[in-house]
């Protein structure tokens, strides 16, 4: 595992939206969907971020044939994950309104 993650915008915008609820898990269509990250950008970010031990992910526990769709993978910020986001979102300048500047 390693922390030297490139912290792209898109990175960036991942982390925040993670670190706002570290305990819940979200699935990759919900986070590509408020993001506005297509999945060919998202997929791969999400692994790195795997592969580096910020982010853990599982299954949903569902029979794809009784819900009628097929099974979710849900993401979550692991403990070294929500140290790192933290650590890089705190490195970045915000306005008076708290949006990041470099969204603003």
């Amino acid at each position: 595992m390693t922390s030297d993650i490139r912290l792209s915008g898109q990175t960036l915008r991942l982390l925040k939206m993670m670190i706002e609820k570290p305990l819940e898990g979200r699935s990759g269509a919900d986070i590509s969907k408020t993001l506005k990250i297509g999945s060919g950008t998202l997929y791969p970010l999400l692994q790195r971020l795997e592969n580096a031990g910020w982010l853990k992910s599982e299954w949903e526990q569902l029979d794809p044939s009784a819900a009628g769709r097929p099974r979710r993978r849900y993401y979550k910020l692991t403990g070294e994950g929500q140290k790192q986001a933290i650590k890089a979102l705190a490195e970045l300048q915000t306005t008076a309104a708290g949006v990041l500047a470099w969204q603003s």
